[in-house]
């Protein structure tokens, strides 16, 4: 990954457990990879497994601010803005959802964009997991800062969205 994020001038967001134990959000990019943010509000089982992170956190990528988020943060009003009071232009999240949640996690960022006038991009899980998500809900986002979805995936596994971010007046 670090080679092909070298290789495109990217830098990539990847789920993982680390040190800690914590489940993080790495930044990968051709200088290679580092924790990004560390999930704050833990749910299910999660609590049996990891600890949660002490603070929300800011990914600065050619002058744009985003905020970083992981499933359950996007559910907690005061992750949203505690995030957005860092002066953030977009909120990033990752997600795994059950495939009956997906309007959740779309009413989530909406509120979000809305309500912080920020950017929001939820990249959903497709495709099973076991363990319970044996359909998860797919359908990554994203929404502008007045609440439209700006690009929209199905629920298959593979679909993308893709949006170009512009500076919106605050």
């Amino acid at each position: 990954m670090v080679d092909a994020c070298a290789a495109s001038g990217s830098t990539a967001l990847v789920g993982a457990p680390v040190d800690g134990p914590h489940i993080a959000l790495l930044a990968v990019d051709g200088s290679g990879v580092g924790v990004a943010y560390r999930k704050m509000w833990l749910g299910g089982p999660e609590p049996g497994w990891f600890r949660a992170g002490d603070e929300p956190a800011v990914l600065e990528v050619d002058g744009w601010r985003f905020g970083l988020a992981v499933c359950k943060d996007t559910g907690v009003p005061r992750h949203a803005a505690d995030t957005a009071a860092l002066g953030i232009d977009a909120y990033l999240a990752a997600t795994l959802k059950p495939r009956d949640e997906s309007d959740l996690q779309h009413e989530r960022a909406r509120r979000i964009a809305i309500g912080h006038r920020v950017w929001v991009a939820v990249a959903s899980f497709a495709g099973s997991t076991g363990e319970g998500f044996t359909e998860a809900a797919g359908r990554s986002a994203v929404w502008t800062p007045d609440g439209e979805i700006a690009a929209c995936a199905g629920p298959e596994v593979g679909a993308v969205a893709r949006a170009t971010l512009g500076v919106f007046p605050r």
